[in-house]
């Protein structure tokens, strides 16, 4: 049932919210076949439906997702094309964790008919929930807003140098998002990021996976951005239980505020 895949708020701004990594859940029989490094789901974007809890006063319409990118990445295309091509980066039904290290035990990697059961089961329930929610949003307003929030780690030496900036917004290079939006958001975001004490970029290392750059199309009245936060800016990252840290997202979400304000067209 699609209701096992997705939870899915409906609001009246014309804003959808897409949080497709805070997913925990596995599929039957996969625990058991993953290495002991993968089971404690590192690579999820964990706590993100808790830090943009105020998303719903603003009227957003939210879409989760329960399962594990481990399972499948909503964020990917289905033909499993790379976003990023000469650089790192993981797959649709992923084999190994973003630091390189296998997913998989010995011989228990998912196959091709696997893995069409998986988009089957998993990967299109979200993206029809996803489109149907913009849909919604454009016949009420004219236009839809997609927002799709992530995080991650603050240091993954294989996926890029150094430590990443606090916000990394991403527009697909000015692609998913008009340019008079995309100039307004990424000012509110540089602003807010210096006030609050944060690091910011835009169009970075993560310019935006595949659900930004397939449902952005601003000529068609849908603009689309992703956000991508450190983890250390709400949480600790460093290791299991990979607690949220309240007086973190306290620092962190009114700027995260004022960037969706700005990309509602709204005061801050």
């Amino acid at each position: 049932m699609a209701d096992a895949v997705y939870d899915l708020h409906e609001g009246d701004a014309p804003l959808l919210v897409s949080m497709p990594h805070c997913g925990t859940q596995l599929m039957p029989g996969l625990e058991r076949r993953l290495t002991p490094a993968a089971l404690d789901l590192r690579d999820t974007d964990w706590h993100v439906p808790r830090l943009y809890d105020f998303v719903r006063d603003m009227g957003a319409s939210v879409i989760a997702a329960r399962h594990s990118r481990y399972v499948v990445d909503l964020n990917r295309p289905p033909n499993d094309e790379s976003l990023y091509p000469g650089q790192a980066t993981t797959g649709l039904c992923p084999t190994t964790l973003f630091d390189g290290s296998p997913l998989y035990r010995d011989g228990e990697q998912p196959g091709p008919d696997e893995i069409a059961e998986r988009l089957d089961r998993y990967w299109r329930p979200y993206h029809e929930a996803l489109a149907a929610s913009l849909e919604r949003i454009r016949a009420k307003h004219g236009f839809a807003l997609l927002y799709d929030a992530h995080s991650i780690r603050s240091r993954v030496p294989r996926l890029f140098e150094g430590r990443l900036p606090d916000l990394n917004l991403g527009t697909a290079r000015g692609e998913s998002c008009g340019a008079d939006r995309r100039e307004r958001v990424a000012a509110a975001l540089t602003a807010a990021a210096a006030e609050a004490g944060f690091t910011a970029a835009v169009d970075g290392r993560f310019v935006g996976g595949y659900i930004t750059r397939h449902y952005g199309r601003p000529a068609e009245g849908v603009e689309a951005i992703q956000m991508e936060l450190t983890q250390c800016s709400y949480m600790d990252e460093d290791g299991p239980p990979f607690d949220f840290r309240e007086d973190r997202a306290e620092r962190i979400r009114p700027v995260l505020r004022r960037v969706l304000s700005a990309f509602l067209g709204q005061p801050a």
